[in-house]
């Protein structure tokens, strides 16, 4: 056992654990988290119990539900290259548990449990991986030794370096190497990232740019989408079609003032809008702040629909499929934390607009580069940017040209991936 592992067991571990369920008290998610680990270890007992016990077996852990959507592909072509390997899929997250827990090509679906190292060697003597694909960047020390010490071999997928000034002190900096040298594959999504992990002078993983399996499955969902008939072949008909995907306050301040404007010069304009989170509360107050200036229906209510101006979604799981109907998209959250998924519309050959909070995506930069993503910071430009994807037909054509083909050519990370893991089956 070295230093890190004491300092990690000693220290941090009990304080995360006593931090995390202060937490609870006051954070319903927090709270979901601990409640759904209770009677973890019986029930993961029981499932694995009903697997065949000479199987290989892969491990693949995930945060939460954007995380897992990156998994997805390999898993799916996993299973259709080796249908007799089994799927042990764990999250951290209740959000991604709860949306994923019925997920029909996974053997087991758990939570993962605390990062204690009891809690890590018992949970692994359960699910006993043939290997471990952990997703990303999440990675929890202990699991990490554990398979190590098992000589299990472990992969991130998609991985992505997270740079900050706190790794760059000295002290932080030796127990990120310490951690990331027990890893065996870093396959990461770009060169920059590479770069990043390569920075750690790292003596065991081989790293590797290989792509992003993102683009391989906003493919794959995207196909299936378009059999989703989510609005009526009569109802977009001759409309001219913007749609507001993952919205907050802070967007649609900005975007309403725009849109009433684009309105009164485009009467066959038709909003469809998705809030971020589409509960009783958000909905009412978008209904409230439209009022007065654009018609507006909620999208459970389609069947009594009279043009109204703004369809509002009140359901979730749509948003893939109501990006076909786009003639231009705004992709949410990027006056607020950070830009919400930029795939979902690009796939489909839609130009896109966003705020100037985007730098946490890399392929939002690359689509601004590209001139395929334009960035809006005031209602006048949104206003501006807006007249022209929907009036300009060479313009919007140019633009959703190379946004598609910008997803195009990032196709394949997925088959890249399995070749390094066929390697240990």
């Amino acid at each position: 056992m070295n230093f890190w592992s004491v300092l990690y067991n000693v220290l941090i571990v009990p304080i995360g654990w006593l931090a995390f369920h202060l937490l609870s008290l006051f954070d319903k998610k927090v709270k979901r988290g601990i409640d759904g680990r209770k009677n973890l270890f019986e029930n993961l007992q029981r499932d694995v119990q009903r697997l065949r016990s000479n199987a290989k077996r892969i491990w693949f852990h995930s945060s939460s539900m954007g995380e897992f959507e990156q998994a997805k592909p390999i898993i799916a072509e996993l299973k259709k290259r080796y249908p007799e390997v089994e799927i042990v899929v764990s999250f951290f997250s209740p959000s991604g548990y709860d949306h994923s827990k019925n997920y029909k090509l996974a053997d087991v679906i758990c939570y993962l449990p605390f990062d204690s190292r009891r809690n890590a060697e018992r949970f692994l003597s359960i699910i006993q991986p043939t290997a471990a694909v952990m997703v990303r960047y999440d990675v929890w020390p202990n699991h990490l030794w554990q398979l190590k010490q098992k000589n299990i071999p472990i992969f991130i997928a998609n991985a992505t370096f997270r740079n900050s000034w706190l790794r760059n002190l000295p002290f932080i900096h030796n127990f990120f190497y310490q951690v990331y040298n027990s890893i065996d594959n870093i396959l990461t999504v770009s060169e920059q990232d590479k770069q990043g992990f390569q920075a750690f002078q790292l003596q065991h993983p081989q790293i590797e740019a290989i792509g992003d399996t993102r683009f391989d499955q906003v493919w794959r969902r995207s196909a299936e989408s378009r059999t989703r008939h989510v609005l009526p072949n009569q109802l977009v008909d001759g409309k001219k079609v913007v749609v507001i995907g993952s919205s907050w306050l802070e967007d649609e301040e900005v975007l309403f003032p725009a849109l009433i404007e684009c309105s009164k010069s485009n009467e066959n304009l038709l909003t469809v809008l998705v809030p971020h989170e589409p509960d009783e509360q958000t909905l009412e107050r978008i209904e409230f702040m439209l009022n007065g200036t654009m018609s507006n229906i909620r999208l459970s209510s389609l069947a009594d629909y009279k043009n109204e101006r703004v369809i509002v979604v009140d359901s979730i799981g749509v948003l893939m499929a109501l990006y076909q109907y786009a003639h231009v998209a705004y992709v949410g959250g990027s006056f607020r934390q950070g830009i919400h998924n930029v795939l979902e519309p690009a796939v489909y050959g839609v130009p896109l607009l966003f705020g100037p909070k985007h730098e946490n995506s890399q392929e939002a930069v690359q689509l601004v580069k590209q001139e395929a993503a334009f960035v809006v910071s005031t209602s006048d430009e949104a206003q501006q940017l807006l007249n022209k994807c929907l009036n300009d037909e060479v313009f919007r054509q140019r633009a959703g040209t190379t946004a598609r083909e910008f997803v195009e050519r990032n196709i394949g990370a997925t088959g890249r991936f399995l070749t390094r893991l066929a390697k240990v089956l």
